[in-house]
C-alpha cells in the first residue's frame, strides 16, 4: 500500500515522462535502434512505470493517473516486443518523406561541414579562374577546357531538340550511375576520417566554380542558369548531402569525446546513414531524369527563363522539404556520438 500518495506521485512523474519521450522516439522513427545503455535504461523506465501502475490500482482517487499509465505501459511493451518485426519492414515511401529529412535536420553540423566544405572549392575555383585563366586546364572537367563557352552555347543551341528519346534515356540513366557513384565515393570517403569527403566535395566545388566563372566571364549566365539550374538545384544539394553522411560516419569513427566503443558508436550512426544514402538516391534519380529530359533543351525550344524558373522552384520545394518533411521531434542535433 502506497502511504503517502502525493509523494508518490511527485517522484513517479518525472519517470514516466522519460519513458514517454523514448516511446514516442521510438513511434516516430521505427528503424531506431537504442545503444545498450539506451535500452537498459528503458528496460528500467518500462519495469518501473508498469510497477507504479500496479501499486496505484489501490487508489480510486486517482482514475485519470491510472489511465496514463496504462495507455503508457501498453505503447512501451508494443514497442519494445514487436520492435523487431519493425525495423525489418523497409518502407521507401515512409524512409524518404519521413526519416530522410529527419536524419538532414538531425545532424546539421555534418551538413554545415559538407557545405563548407563545398562552398570553399567554388570560391577557389572562382578565384583561380580569375586570377590565372590557364588554370582551366588543371580545374574544369568534361570536356569544359577544350572550347571557350560561346563555342560549347552554339553548339548546344544548334542541336537543341534533335535528340532521340532512346539516347536520353540512356543519356539520362547514365547520369543518375555517375552522380550516384560519385555521392557514394564521397560517403564512404568518411572511412578516413572525414577528411577524404572533404577533398572530394572541395574538387567537385572546384569544377563547378571554375566553370560557372568561366561562362560568367564570357557573357553566358542566361545559358549556364538555364542548364545547370533544373537538375543542379537538386544534384548539387544530394552531393552535399552525401557529403554530410562522410562527415558522419567519419565522427563515428574518431569518437571525439564519447568513450563508447567504436561498435557502439557505428550503431547508434548507421540507420542515419542508410537513411541518407536512400535519400540521396531518390534525390539523385529525379535530378537524373530532368537533366536527360529537359536541361538539355535549350533556346529557341526552351527559353531560359522557362528553365531557370522550374529551377529555383525546385529549389524552394527541396528546401522547405528538408526543413519540414517529417513530422515530429528530429532528436538531439550535433554530435552523432553519445556523450560519456
Amino acid at each position: 500500500m502506497i502511504l503517502d500518495l502525493e509523494q508518490f506521485l511527485k517522484s513517479g512523474r518525472p519517470l514516466w515522462t522519460e519513458l514517454e519521450s523514448m516511446v514516442e522516439r521510438m513511434e516516430e522513427n521505427p528503424r531506431w535502434r537504442p545503444t545498450l545503455p539506451e535500452a537498459t535504461r528503458l528496460h528500467y523506465l518500462y519495469e518501473r512505470t508498469a510497477a507504479d501502475l500496479g501499486r496505484l490500482t489501490t487508489f480510486a482517487c486517482e482514475p485519470s493517473t491510472s489511465r496514463y499509465l496504462e495507455s503508457l505501459v501498453a505503447r512501451a511493451h508494443g514497442e519494445i516486443h514487436d520492435r523487431r518485426n519493425a525495423t525489418d519492414r523497409f518502407r521507401p515511401v515512409r524512409e524518404f518523406f519521413q526519416n530522410f529529412p529527419r536524419a538532414v535536420r538531425r545532424h546539421r553540423r555534418c551538413l554545415a561541414g559538407s557545405l563548407a566544405a563545398t562552398v570553399a572549392g567554388v570560391l577557389f575555383g572562382v578565384a583561380s579562374l580569375l586570377l590565372d585563366p590557364d588554370s582551366r586546364y588543371a580545374t574544369m572537367a568534361y570536356g569544359h577546357d577544350a572550347q571557350t563557352p560561346s563555342q560549347r552555347v552554339q553548339q548546344e543551341e544548334s542541336r537543341s531538340g534533335m535528340g532521340v528519346a532512346g539516347a536520353q534515356a540512356q543519356f539520362a540513366g547514365y547520369l543518375m550511375t555517375h552522380n550516384m557513384r560519385v555521392s557514394l565515393t564521397t560517403m564512404a570517403l568518411g572511412m578516413t576520417g572525414g577528411v577524404g569527403t572533404v577533398v572530394s566535395l572541395f574538387y567537385n566545388g572546384v569544377i563547378l566554380g571554375s566553370i560557372a566563372a568561366d561562362y560568367v566571364a564570357d557573357g553566358q549566365a542566361a545559358f549556364l542558369a538555364g542548364w545547370i539550374l533544373p537538375h543542379g538545384t537538386v544534384e548539387i544539394p544530394a552531393i552535399v548531402i552525401a557529403g554530410q553522411a562522410g562527415l558522419l560516419l567519419g565522427a563515428a569513427l574518431i569518437g571525439r569525446g564519447s568513450r563508447e566503443p567504436l561498435r557502439h558508436r557505428l550503431s547508434a550512426v548507421r540507420t542515419d546513414l542508410l537513411t541518407l544514402v536512400t535519400g540521396v538516391a531518390g534525390l539523385l534519380i529525379w535530378a537524373g531524369l530532368v537533366e536527360g529530359f529537359f536541361s538539355q533543351y535549350h533556346e529557341p525550344v526552351l527559353p531560359y527563363s522557362l528553365k531557370i524558373t522550374f529551377g529555383l522552384l525546385e529549389l524552394v520545394v527541396l528546401s522547405l522539404f528538408l526543413i519540414r518533411g517529417g513530422a515530429g521531434t528530429d532528436g538531439p542535433d550535433a554530435n552523432p556520438i553519445p556523450p560519456p
